[in-house]
């Protein structure tokens, strides 16, 4: 039930990793900071859906507006929430729609392999929205090794888990899935359900009903020829009382559904390798403001296809170069009808000098339809020799304008205040670098240490945030009411992003039956603009975050939790009597007893266990002090 020391020393040393450059390359080799949680981890502590999992990960700021997968924000850095890449098995999540959709990863969690969280600007590699990081999620088929190495090995696995929790407010939740690997067929699958009537809100309860359910394989055709694919479904129905507005008649729910599907196909002989993944994602979202206004409805949809090929040139240098190709498109009674094209060629070279020094430049040249061309480059530097590890990355990033900031509520007849798109908005540029160094260290094969800590500044021009206007200064008035007051999509002029991050990663097993697992860290970020306008999300972000997770097992019990300590600016909506306040800590714990040879365990969690009064987005109340308990089985 609880991590093995194997996976644990591989979270906490040295990790093979593919976000940083598409290519497997150990951390140490990528002059990046990245975070590696592995898949175990989200059946260990006390959380329920991903995007819990990805609060507690050390730099990562979830501004969660309702719990269990309703909906969160993810942001990195202190950008905003837009300003992060999700992807899945290579391919890009975001939806052209809106980043508040980002945070719904249609794969269940008992499938994911490992996260691979890469903080700093990345667009040279991925392109728009990259700015902040990336969450890359990394599912078990997808990641299989598929060909022994010995031809005469029989490769065979087979994992199956399930959880069944129950507790306060109605609260039914079920985690269940398997994988399964016969030689040359890999098959995985999983369902998530969390659902609960929910705590008493103003004018509604906050209840929930999110769901996902995700199927896929990977097959060896031949010794070099592998196709892997999944398909996806993703249902999450939730109240949304203030989630985008602070107005007091608001009593939102919320319907979004999700299908994914993506496919890859790969050839690999001697130092060559060549790959096609291609991926459609369809998101219908149904958002009712109260049971009197008129719904809007939208739905978007992404294809996308990503050809790569890679050739290892010389035992010291290897080359990455590939096209990536996206459409986009809306269909809404809100937002109207576009659609939007766009095509990038990359290239990147990792070329070691010695044997402690790496150099990896990048560059692409991304161009959107009837937006333009951009070129972005980027060059990361490693140097490690013993325990100790220095690096430095410097680079451009792009992010686009989402179908929501360009054209939000210009549908409707009239529009008496909320948010408004801008369809001339220019696309957000920055420049940004940092300078960090990791202290690897080993006391004995038990007792495992890392410590990072990374400068980072990002420069950033025309960034595009929400600004409270009043209606004389808005440029469109054609369903705007007069008496409304709006926040209109803008380019800010710029805004500078100053940070520090410490990450500790501890393994120890003090004996084979006793052991202790340890992640946690510290970001500092001080964010100033270049005008003196009052912005929606450069000032949510925190300006001071700590998060930490643990897992301690001593024979067959284990004890874990997860903390958060955030400190930001505060803000008040008097309309609603919501607050923001300048600081708080949530800690959520869960204890286990595991029996029948580990394969049962009974456990009991406390979420928000000090019973934390907060919020992280202004009009979106968290809830309290959640218990709740229930009975896993695993096998393995």
């Amino acid at each position: 039930m609880i991590c093995h020391l194997a996976a644990a020393q591989e979270i906490a040393l040295d990790p093979v990793t593919v976000t940083s450059s598409l290519t497997e390359k150990r951390a140490s080799q990528t002059g990046r900071n990245i975070a590696v949680i592995k898949g175990e981890y989200f059946r260990n502590l006390p959380v329920n859906s991903i995007d819990e999992l990805l609060r507690y990960v050390p730099g990562v700021e979830i501004q969660a507006r309702g719990p269990m997968g309703s909906q969160s924000d993810i942001v990195l850095r202190g950008g905003t929430f837009q300003q992060v890449l999700v992807i899945l098995d290579g391919l890009r999540l975001n939806d052209p729609n809106t980043g508040h959709f980002n945070s719904y990863i249609p794969v269940s969690a008992s499938e994911i392999e490992r996260i691979e969280v890469l903080k700093g600007a990345s667009s040279a590699i991925y392109g728009s929205d990259a700015v902040g990081g990336v969450i890359h999620v990394i599912t078990k088929t997808f990641a299989a090794r598929m060909q022994a190495e010995n031809p005469q090995e029989n490769i065979q696995k087979t994992t199956v888990n399930a959880a069944v929790t129950g507790g306060e407010y109605g609260l039914f939740n079920v985690n269940a899935g398997a994988f399964i690997q016969r030689n040359k067929l890999a098959v995985s699958g999983g369902l998530i359900t969390n659902n609960a009537s929910g705590v008493q809100q103003r004018g509604i309860k906050g209840y929930f009903n999110n769901n996902t359910a995700s199927l896929s394989l990977n097959y060896a055709i031949s010794p070099n020829w592998e196709a892997a694919v999944r398909s996806s479904y993703d249902h999450r129905d939730f109240a949304a009382q203030n989630f985008y507005t602070v107005i007091r008649s608001d009593t939102a729910s919320e319907i979004v559904k999700t299908s994914w599907n993506q496919f890859r196909v790969a050839y690999k002989k001697n130092k060559t390798t060549i790959s096609f993944s291609g991926g459609y994602k369809l998101v219908n979202d149904q958002y009712s403001f109260n049971p009197h206004a008129i719904a809007n409805s939208s739905k978007s949809q992404l294809w996308q296809g990503l050809l790569m090929w890679q050739q290892t040139l010389s035992r010291h240098t290897s080359l990455i170069s590939g096209i990536n190709y996206q459409n986009r498109k809306i269909s809404s009674n809100d937002r109207g009808n576009h659609a939007i094209n766009q095509l990038a060629p990359f290239v990147s070279l990792s070329q070691n000098i010695g044997e402690n020094v790496t150099v990896s430049p990048s560059v692409r040249l991304d161009w959107r339809e009837n937006i333009g061309s951009e070129f972005v480059p980027q060059m990361n530097v490693s140097y490690k020799k013993g325990s100790w590890q220095l690096r430095g990355s410097a680079g451009k990033t792009i992010r686009d304008a989402d179908f929501t900031e360009r054209f939000n509520n210009y549908n409707k007849a009239v529009v008496t205040g909320g948010n408004v798109g801008n369809p001339n908005l220019k696309a957000e540029k920055s420049f940004s670098y940092e300078a960090g160094a990791d202290w690897f260290l080993t006391k004995n094969n038990a007792t495992q240490l890392k410590i990072s800590g990374t400068f980072f500044q990002r420069l950033q021009n025309d960034l595009i945030d929400y600004v409270i206007t009043p209606y004389a200064q808005m440029p469109r008035k054609d369903n705007l009411s007069p008496t409304g007051t709006f926040g209109l999509a803008r380019n800010i002029a710029n805004v500078n992003t100053t940070g520090l991050e410490l990450d500790f990663q501890l393994v120890n097993a003090f004996t084979e039956n006793r052991k202790l697992i340890l992640n946690s860290g510290l970001t500092w970020l001080d964010s100033k603009s270049g005008k003196l306008v009052t912005s929606f999300y450069v000032s949510s972000h925190a300006r001071f975050l700590t998060n930490f997770s643990a897992i301690y097992q001593h024979s067959n019990f284990s004890l874990s939790v997860n903390g958060i300590y955030k400190a930001r600016a505060a803000r008040e909506a008097a309309a609603i009597e919501a607050t923001i306040s300048k600081q708080y800590f949530v800690l959520n714990a869960r204890a286990e007893y595991a029996f029948y040879s580990r394969k049962l365990a009974v456990f009991v969690q406390a979420d928000n266990a000090f019973d934390t009064q907060y919020s992280d987005l202004l009009g979106s109340r968290m809830p309290g002090r959640w218990l709740m308990g229930g009975l896993k089985f695993g096998i393995d």
